[in-house]
Parts: structure tokens; C-alpha cells; sequence
């Protein structure tokens, strides 16, 4: 008699059908995100099915199993006062969701812009990331290892682009920079660019370029954390994805120690 043999319900197994299933793009009564969200997954969404919903017809099917859903949500650390980073976020639906939005199977987030006080820049970098999400959620359907080990470990080696110019936003850097330092790391590939000229690079998919990209609570409370990006704007390659937790010492910015590592790992 053969005897029967025990599914492991892994992550990977749970989301299987990720691409044979709508998504269903929720839309959150911002006109001018919800505008941007409309435009960049209508160009870019290739991996299922999706259509567009709003909150509350979300609220009403999002138990099912039939959907998965890309919306945003405003993440809350620990010893958060309130909640201080926008993400956005893929999930499966299902049963759970009865009990609050954080029980629902998340595949993945990725932090876009301040919960309270958005930049504006999230709008140059949302195209990058939904490629982002998809090549990430097509990932973990291959093996659990992806599944479970979150976008650091999803991103892509920075040897691979030693040959491109870095170029680093000012704002990501912070005001008392020091570009003698940076130019000790990075010889002469490297530019500190006013926010609005970096971000165009990502909006034009310029080509030769690494551009940063840090997110963080506009007011930042005991327990906030800021998150650090590198990102090609002609691949969306992800090649850098850090976070540290906001100290007075330690600013939103890139720190020491993340420049030295990027350094290090170009020359890999």
C-alpha cells in the first residue's frame, strides 16, 4: 500500500497561481496617484491578468482567494508614533484578510514615499518599481529561498554596473556631504545631482547611469527607519536596498558605510 505523502504549503506553493489570477490594482481616491498608478501599470503590467478597483470593492472580495491586489498602504514600525512610510504593496487574498490587512500573504513591499509629506518624487521612481515587483513576485514562484528572503537579497550585483556613472541625489547624501570622500570611493564615475535632474534621469530611462533613491518619514520618531536605493533607470535593476534606523547620529541618508560598500562591491 503506498502511503500518502504530506504537501508542505510553503510560500511558493501558496502563490503558484500568482499568474494565472487577476490582480486587482486598487486605487485610493488620490487623483493624482491613482492617475500615475493607472498609467504605469496599464504600460507595464505583463505578468496576469489586472483591473483596476477601488477601496471599498476591495473591502468586499478581498477574502478571496481569486485575487491578489497591488495597493498602498502606510507601514507602522514597532515604537512608531504613526505610521511614517508609504509602501507599495502585492498580496494575495484570502480568508485572513478578515483580521486586518497585515494578515494577508504578502509577496512583497517595497517603501515608495513618506506617509504624511510625499516628496513627489515617488511618481519619477513608481514605474521602476512595479517592473520591480513583478520580476520579484515571478521569482519566488521558482523557489521559496526568493520567496521568503525579502528584496535584499533580490538585488542585483553592483559589479555589474562598475561601469556606470553613480549619481546621487543631494538630498540623499545630506547637507554636510563630503565630496572629497566620495570622490576617494568612486574616482571620477560619480555625479550629486539636484533631486529634480537626478529623478528626470529615471523618468527619461537614461541609459549609463545608477540613480539613488531614499525613502523616509518626513518627521521622523523614535523606531522610524529610512530606506537606501540604487536603481537603473534603463533596466529598473534594483542594486542597492538598505535600511537603517533614524538616529540623530544617523541621518535619512546614505551613510558612511553604505558608500563604502557600494565602493567595495563595484569593484568586485
Amino acid at each position: 500500500m503506498a502511503g500518502a505523502q504530506a504537501q508542505i504549503n510553503t510560500k511558493k506553493v501558496k502563490i503558484g497561481d500568482f499568474t494565472q489570477k487577476t490582480t486587482k490594482v486598487v486605487l485610493n481616491g488620490n487623483p493624482f496617484m491613482d492617475g500615475a498608478l493607472k498609467e504605469e501599470v496599464s504600460a507595464r503590467w505583463r505578468v496576469s491578468p489586472f483591473e483596476f478597483c477601488t477601496l471599498e470593492e476591495f473591502d468586499k472580495i478581498k477574502t478571496s482567494e481569486d485575487y491578489y491586489f497591488l495597493t498602498m498602504v502606510k507601514g507602522q514600525f514597532r515604537k512608531e508614533e504613526e505610521p511614517g512610510i508609504q509602501f507599495i504593496t502585492l498580496v494575495k487574498g484570502g480568508e485572513k484578510a478578515e483580521n486586518g490587512f497585515e494578515d494577508m500573504l504578502e509577496i512583497v513591499s517595497i517603501p515608495l514615499a513618506s506617509a504624511n509629506s510625499p516628496s513627489g518624487r515617488e511618481f519619477a521612481f513608481l514605474g521602476a518599481f512595479i517592473d520591480i515587483i513583478q520580476n520579484y513576485a515571478l521569482k519566488s514562484m521558482e523557489s521559496d529561498l526568493n520567496a521568503y528572503s525579502g528584496l535584499g537579497s533580490y538585488v542585483s550585483d553592483l559589479s555589474k554596473a562598475k561601469d556606470k556613472k553613480l549619481v546621487f541625489a543631494e538630498e540623499d547624501l545630506g547637507e554636510g556631504y563630503d565630496e572629497n570622500n566620495l570622490k576617494s570611493l568612486f574616482g571620477s564615475n560619480f555625479e550629486v545631482m539636484d533631486c529634480d535632474d537626478a529623478d528626470q534621469l529615471i523618468s527619461d530611462h537614461a541609459d549609463g547611469v545608477v540613480v539613488s533613491y531614499v525613502v523616509a518619514p518626513t518627521n521622523p520618531s523614535n523606531g522610524s527607519f529610512c530606506y537606501k536605493m540604487l536603481i537603473d533607470p534603463s533596466t529598473h535593476d534594483l542594486f542597492f536596498y538598505k535600511k537603517h534606523r533614524i538616529t540623530k547620529k544617523m541621518g535619512a541618508v546614505f551613510l558612511q558605510e553604505d558608500l563604502k560598500r557600494i565602493a567595495l562591491s563595484r569593484k568586485l
